[in-house]
């Protein structure tokens, strides 16, 4: 492996010999270009684990609907159905009784709707949110392993905990805070995290250490569960979740709390991680260091709007079938987001080159025949190509639960309409390596090796 250096100056970074002009602006850096890094900092990197009990069963309904539960909006009527569905065929496979659990808002299922299914009450989230890879964090001394999920989109490491009630521990491996010799309690400190379908997680927060990858941060916040969703409880191979946004978001009251990734940017080699991820296999997150082989060609940096606390920048259009459309929007890069959540022109325009592509009522979003060649989208970063093959956007089977015997799947790319943002989701990782730079608040995309 191939470490290389990326303490770039702002002055280097954005100087005029690797400026490309364009809106927003494009600073390409060649990897060649780059020294080694010997400065002694730490670097390490994060192998991502598949979760063997991750559900197949309805797989891309589920995957749009924790989109919306994760940023607060309402569930479209039609998604809440094709989830009501799923809950059955879940319950039939796993025993676990059903319940539903009504959405508010305009266009939702309120709370004088009923499932009309005629086998009990239905549940739309039952599994819903179980995380198909996770990644290994050490916390306290002695070290206690939990699988986390690394999120991009939001900035709380809160886990399952000895304080999570034991109706809701469901298997999960727990942080024992009464373990830990190096635990406090933050006195006064809670901590909570709403939903879009009105359910939410809590708790109490303690400062511990915390270690990734043989990179250890003594203090680090840990938010400790005492009430968690169900749609969380019955994800037994996950223990929580680590952000990996911006400090302004942290859900902690009355005073916010650092990242992980904020608490130890300044003693990394280099400030910053890279998102290596993957279709149908297990993908990494470097810290501290660029490996050269993981993409080709230059890195491409573009400005991070960090106010409301994402990983926001800027996107100028889109490229399908050779032709160019100018379609400039917000986006944030968010690793805890599934699919690729497009502006609507943008997520119709492409559907429309697949023939007999729909935005199915049933299913809850677009869908095609398996056997269809669907076409490579390009978005467009100011003068950077972000291309995402076809291949990527056969992201799930739609009419049974294995691609080895559906003849309908469902999209890769659904609307973002609604939504504040486009969101670049995993569909877009698994096509792009992509840098998130906390030292010069930049994103850098390079086409993934093998692609």
């Amino acid at each position: 492996m191939k470490l290389i250096s990326l303490a770039i100056t702002a002055a280097s970074l954005l100087s005029s010999a690797g400026l490309v002009e364009g809106a927003p602006r494009v600073v390409q850096v060649a990897a060649e270009d780059l020294p080694v890094s010997t400065l002694g900092g730490a670097s390490f990197r994060v192998p991502q684990v598949r979760n063997l009990k991750y559900s197949q069963i309805g797989k891309g309904p589920r995957a749009l609907a924790k989109v919306y539960q994760k940023y607060g909006k309402p569930m479209p009527k039609t998604l809440v159905k094709a989830l009501e569905v799923i809950s059955i065929k879940m319950s039939a496979a796993t025993g676990i009784k059903p319940h539903f659990k009504n959405f508010g808002g305009n266009g939702t299922v309120g709370e004088n709707d009923t499932a009309t299914t005629g086998q009990g009450e239905v549940s739309a989230t039952p599994q819903l949110f179980d995380v198909e890879y996770l990644a290994p964090v050490q916390i306290g001394t002695p070290p206690q392993t939990l699988m986390l999920n690394f999120d991009t989109g939001s900035s709380d490491l809160w886990v399952f905990s000895s304080e999570t009630p034991a109706e809701s521990q469901n298997g999960h491996a727990l942080y024992n805070i009464g373990n830990s010799s190096t635990s406090k309690r933050v006195d006064g400190a809670v901590w909570s995290i709403r939903y879009g379908d009105g359910s939410g997680s809590s708790g109490n927060v303690y400062t511990d250490t915390v270690s990734i990858g043989g990179v250890s941060v003594p203090n680090q916040a840990v938010e400790s569960a005492t009430k968690v969703s169900q749609s969380f409880t019955e994800d037994p191979a996950s223990s929580g979740l680590l952000g990996l946004a911006f400090d302004t978001i942290n859900q902690v009251k009355p005073n916010s709390q650092k990242t992980f990734f904020s608490n130890t940017m300044n003693s990394l080699a280099m400030p910053l991680f890279s998102a290596n991820l993957k279709k149908a296999e297990e993908g990494n997150y470097n810290f501290g260091f660029i490996d050269t082989t993981e993409f080709t060609g230059p890195l491409s940096f573009v400005d991070v709007n960090s106010t409301e606390g994402f990983w926001q920048f800027e996107a100028s259009g889109y490229t399908v079938n050779n032709k160019t459309t100018a379609s400039p929007h917000g986006a944030i890069a968010d690793t805890g987001t599934t699919l690729l959540m497009l502006p609507a022109d943008i997520t119709d325009n492409y559907y429309r080159q697949v023939p007999g592509a729909e935005d199915n009522w049933q299913v809850g979003g677009y869908i095609f025949q398996c056997n269809a060649t669907l076409p490579d989208l390009t978005l467009n970063i100011g003068t950077y190509k972000a291309v995402i093959p076809g291949h990527l956007m056969k992201f799930a089977p739609a009419d049974t639960e294995s691609f080895d015997t559906a003849t309908i799947c469902y999209g890769g790319v659904q609307s973002a309409e609604g939504f504040p943002f486009a969101i670049y989701g995993d569909v877009f990782f698994k096509a792009q390596f992509t840098v998130f730079h906390g030292g010069e608040l930049k994103l850098g995309f390079a086409p993934k090796s093998g692609e």
